[in-house]
């Protein structure tokens, strides 16, 4: 039986199943269905149009534009790790973007060739080291914290990159032999500049379309904030007249076919995510689903191995858009939560979730997702440990 037919099968059982256990009598039960709905709902309204599409538009014009020898002189096996580890790690200094957001753009950039290295520790910057956050975090939460999660995820990108490029060295061996490398002649009837200011006006838009709301109303960021919107409609102006002017009818369309092959793959994964994620632990703003956030809280206290262990898989589980991790953990640390706990759940919350779990398993693979999901963990997890025995 074929895997796409036998996936469809297991699916429909599990529908199936749930459908006919779950007690929806119990108000708990219907409780946390609403609350993963109403995350659905949020997810859609906040995130899919701001984000997610740009990412998509992103992610196809990686792979219609940008040539397989392009990626691979940057982030491919024989790239200088140097060169290839330092542009994957400070991505996220510009990108903006939550777990689930950077999903197509290194969807995108694997698939032309990356090495799983580079790849994943651009997987990890992507999230995790966002200026924005980091600077809200210091402000909000203490300059500790702050300095202390700047600090651990450029180094955690750097780690994890290099560790998944040691463990599965010899797959990637034999995924660099595989690859046929064509040469270049996507460029040659337009210059290189024009692509690359094209890709500028992308990520340009991502950006400011998905720019959130400072807690504080005065500074540079509330600034920008006020006239995002102007500036994201002219960035779309500037594209349409580049689109028409430089490309092709032919190009439009493969690059139109190849963003929406990305978003086939991984949109339905994320809402399924979401739906999970929000039926478990509920929306990030104190609802509750099956399990009660005043649990977690009870579980993260101190700094001992298993609250620092709890504390990063229980971030690793839950949905963090761009910036709410900040107020949760405030909140959490109010009731209670370790330092410890705090930065491990800061490390391990925004560059994992549920929804981007099942996604990376369909780009990576089971064992390869495994491997990245544990390495996140451990290091955030011991990195919590370190910082709570520093602090107190």
């Amino acid at each position: 039986m074929p895997v796409e037919e036998r996936n469809k099968i297991i699916f429909m059982l599990f529908v199936f199943l749930a459908c006919f256990f779950l007690p929806f009598e119990h108000l708990t039960i219907r409780r946390a269905g609403l609350e993963s709905f109403l995350m659905a709902q949020e997810y859609a309204r906040q995130h899919v149009i701001t984000c997610l599409v740009p990412a998509f538009f992103i992610a196809g014009a990686i792979s219609c534009f940008i040539s397989q020898a392009a990626v691979l002189k940057y982030f491919g096996s024989q790239a200088k790790k140097i060169r290839s580890y330092s542009v994957a790690s400070i991505s996220g200094t510009i990108l903006s973007v939550c777990s689930c957001t950077v999903l197509p753009i290194f969807s995108g950039i694997y698939r032309q060739g990356a090495g799983i290295g580079p790849a994943t520790a651009f997987l990890y910057s992507g999230p995790a080291i966002n200026v924005l956050a980091i600077i809200l975090t210091a402000k909000v939460l203490g300059w500790k914290l702050g300095l202390a999660r700047a600090i651990g995820a450029i180094l955690f990108s750097v780690l994890i990159g290099l560790s998944m490029a040691y463990f599965f060295q010899k797959e990637e061996k034999e995924r660099k032999a595989g690859q046929i490398i064509l040469p270049d002649d996507k460029g040659k009837e337009r210059p290189l500049w024009k692509d690359a200011l094209f890709m500028l006006n992308l990520v340009s838009i991502l950006i400011f379309a998905a720019w959130t709301r400072p807690k504080k109303t005065v500074g540079f960021w509330i600034d920008i904030y006020q006239i995002h919107v102007p500036i994201t409609i002219l960035l779309c102006i500037i594209l349409v007249i580049i689109l028409f002017f430089w490309f092709k009818k032919e190009e439009l369309t493969l690059w139109v076919e190849s963003s929406w092959d990305f978003a086939k793959q991984i949109l339905p994964l994320l809402f399924l995510g979401v739906l999970a994620a929000g039926f478990l632990l509920g929306r990030p703003e104190g609802s509750h689903g099956i399990i009660p956030a005043d649990y977690i809280v009870d579980l993260v206290g101190g700094n001992s191995i298993f609250a620092n262990l709890f504390a990063s898989l229980s971030g690793a589980i839950m949905y963090f858009a761009t910036l709410t991790e900040i107020p949760i953990l405030q909140g959490l640390i109010g009731s209670g939560m370790g330092h410890g706990p705090s930065l491990a759940l800061l490390l391990a919350g925004p560059a994992l979730s549920l929804p981007n779990m099942l996604v990376i398993k369909s780009v990576l693979g089971t064992r390869k997702t495994l491997a990245y999901i544990i390495l996140v963990v451990v290091m955030a997890t011991i990195s919590g440990i370190l910082y709570g025995k520093i602090i107190t």
